[in-house]
């Protein structure tokens, strides 16, 4: 018997036909809901206040941005530890203010609550006429991620051992391929954005599909299980490698084609990268 952790198999649980890509499609609106919370994504005492607001917007908007969709709207809801100041307060908000203006997106409500710890749910409601989906693959298509992925985890074992990491650290401050997706999507079959992982992520994308892979070459444990990447995986018909790597190159978005879809069962292995 196949082996799911909890997360997924919540998700199972719903029955909603909306369920399954980065966001919930319905018409040309889509809708999209991630958190962020203490001792799960990230520790206090590793990043400011401002680096906590920036990450936790970017989360939310790569889900719209994974999509070829266009952010429009957001509505965060914050727990708040008893002990944060009015200061750091100001810092948190506009810090997921300003970051949210960058992609054109405009905070319009959400909730607050009192709790222990620093927790951060965000709603964004997005548009799209193309929506990019994980569905649709076949036989023979191409998988391929963007950006160069590991440095999640190395940073984050890095704070483990009591380290200090970069402040422009892609743990900190994700890199979100807006310009590549746009300019690839007539070109692209599948995508999705890389947060659990390259190994999780493209089972999810297999699995929905009812396929495997052949790799063309061998991914690292270090890349594999490297989360919080929020680069994108994305799927192509092989007549397109040359437009999509040229793409790739005129936006500035490395991009490493490393396996391509078949008839089989290959899977790679898979556990969670949250905080035990």
């Amino acid at each position: 018997m196949k082996k799911i952790d909890k997360e997924q198999y919540l998700i199972n649980r719903l029955s909603s036909k909306h369920i399954g890509d980065d966001a919930a499609v319905i018409g040309d609106m889509l809708y999209s809901m991630d958190a962020f919370f203490e001792d799960t994504h990230f520790k206090r005492e590793w990043m400011s206040m401002a680096q906590i607001g920036r990450k936790a917007m970017l989360i939310n908007i790569s889900d719209a941005i994974a999509m070829n969709a266009r952010p429009l709207y957001a509505l965060v809801t914050v727990s708040i530890p008893r002990e944060m100041t009015e200061a750091e307060i100001d810092e948190l908000t506009e810090s997921m203010d300003r970051t949210a203006k960058e992609y054109g997106c405009e905070i319009i409500g959400g909730d607050t609550i009192g709790g222990d710890k620093l927790h951060l749910s965000i709603t964004i409601v997005s548009q799209s006429d193309t929506p990019l989906l994980r569905t649709g693959l076949k036989e023979g298509d191409l998988l391929a991620y963007t950006g160069v992925l590991g440095g999640s985890k190395r940073d984050l074992d890095a704070l483990y051992r009591g380290e200090k990491i970069a402040d422009d650290s892609r743990f900190f401050d994700p890199v979100l391929r807006a310009d590549f997706i746009a300019k690839a999507r007539p070109l692209l079959r599948t995508g999705m954005d890389i947060s659990d992982g390259l190994y999780c992520d493209t089972n999810k994308m297999l699995d929905l599909n009812g396929y495997g892979f052949h790799e063309f070459e061998k991914i690292e444990d270090e890349i594999g299980f490297s989360g919080e990447e929020f680069e994108m995986l994305v799927t192509f018909a092989p007549e397109h490698y040359s437009e999509v790597m040229q793409i790739a190159e005129e936006t500035g978005t490395p991009l490493t084609v490393y396996a391509k879809v078949a008839k089989n069962e290959t899977r790679y292995p898979c556990k969670s990268h949250h905080f035990q």
